[in-house]
């Protein structure tokens, strides 16, 4: 039997492109490191990489990445192969969370699941309820989206949803259904459709290969392995998201139509939540201040117009302008916000590793070299003071737009 060691640190050095050591693995190709779940992860920012079809990658970062120096012209980009399936021996459905309306982190882990077990016969079936704005679902691995639209769908309905998907088995008979094991909406639609169909599903999965599946029990300590069951509820980094082809995103409707019943349950809309009460790791918009923030009651204001949970760097936290349950890093509080707005942070190791796993980050700073800069999605150079008030002012003005279109 062949034992793989892993190495530890350089799995480090290819997760941290802050590292000294960082660009020389990207000229040679080896950042890749296992996740905690046992997938292999690439570096999206490394130069030139191979996907795992074969297929050439870029890095569209520029010199912020540590790469050439250069954005990406249009004659660098390479037209990903189209991957289409005209008549599929069988389906594997997978329903994504989308919250917001996007594709999450953890909907693309499950699309790549998706499209592992389809493999060259089968086809992906996407179902969306409600309004969406993802367009990147023909990179996602998706060959066919059912999108199910109407007031019925919206908002808490998972009673609604449930007959539209129990009239898609009895249409397609997939072979298996994927759901998001998560608290967005997943883990309860997932868990009242296995009831529905009699089945036995297997949750927290987080490996599969083409027999058995391997899940995580006993409080997150444990790996339970059984036969792979119809209706699977994965975790995050379930597969690797797909990256190297595109997928004809054919939509499909439902030939019967959907059994209406009475619901029990009734959506009376959202709910108004103080952010200042919403706790960090669970925070979905957080606005951080660090050292270059000079205006503490800006800050504060902001934060409420907003309507984000406040954090800090630890520089601000250690100089008493925020306190110590506000620290976000290593050393405070890790965050999974899906936007995190940096102001004045210049990106310490430890406040990098604290919002590795957030969806989108924007930073405003002055010093257009910090880390935080080279972290961002988004970067606003510029003076923080400045910047807040207008962006205050344009939620006010969006905010009065609406109240005028509503009456």
């Amino acid at each position: 039997m062949t034992v793989i060691r892993r190495d530890p640190r350089t799995e480090w050095i290819a997760r941290n492109r802050l590292h000294p050591l960082h660009a020389a693995m990207q000229i040679r190709g080896e950042t890749s490191w296992m996740g905690p779940n046992g997938v292999v992860r690439k570096d999206p920012h490394a130069v030139g990489f191979i996907g795992p079809n074969g297929i050439k990658r870029i890095d569209r970062s520029g010199a912020q990445q540590g790469g050439s120096g250069r954005s990406a012209t249009a004659k660098d980009v390479v037209l990903l192969p189209l991957h289409r399936i005209e008549h599929p021996s069988f389906y594997i459905v997978a329903v994504p969370d989308m919250p917001g309306g996007r594709l999450s982190s953890h909907d693309r882990d499950l699309l790549g699941l998706a499209r592992k077990l389809a493999g060259e016969q089968g086809a992906v079936l996407a179902i969306i309820f409600g309004d969406h704005k993802e367009s990147a679902l023909d990179t996602a691995g998706v060959d066919r989206l059912l999108h199910l639209e109407g007031a019925e769908y919206e908002g808490y309905a998972p009673e609604q949803r449930l007959q539209a998907l129990v009239a898609v088995d009895r249409q397609l008979a997939p072979r298996h259904w994927l759901l998001p094991d998560s608290r967005s909406g997943g883990a309860e639609l997932g868990r009242r459709l296995a009831a529905k169909l009699g089945e036995r599903p297997a949750t927290r999965v987080w490996q599969v290969d083409e027999t058995h599946c391997t899940g995580r029990a006993g409080a997150g300590l444990k790996d339970l392995q059984r036969p792979l069951p119809k209706l699977v509820l994965a975790a995050a980094e379930c597969a690797e998201p797909v990256a190297d082809t595109r997928h004809e995103v054919l939509p499909m409707s439902l030939q019967d139509a959907v059994a209406r019943s009475l619901p029990r349950l009734e959506n009376l809309g959202p709910v108004a939540v103080d952010p200042a009460l919403i706790p960090m790791a669970e925070s979905e918009f957080i606005l951080a201040g660090g050292n270059g923030v000079k205006d503490w009651d800006l800050f504060h204001r902001a934060a409420e117009v907003l309507g984000a949970t406040k954090g800090a760097s630890r520089v601000a936290v250690d100089d008493g302008f925020m306190p110590r349950h506000c620290q976000v890093g290593a050393t405070g509080t890790w965050v999974t916000a899906r936007v995190y707005l940096a102001v004045g942070i210049s990106g310490a190791v430890q406040h990098l590793q604290g919002i590795g796993a957030c969806d989108k980050v924007v930073a405003v700073n002055m010093d257009p070299g910090c880390d935080m800069i080279k972290r961002a999605d988004l970067s606003v150079i510029g003076d923080s003071a400045a910047i807040l008030k207008a962006l205050m002012e344009r939620v006010a003005e969006w905010r009065q737009g609406g109240q005028r279109d509503a009456a």
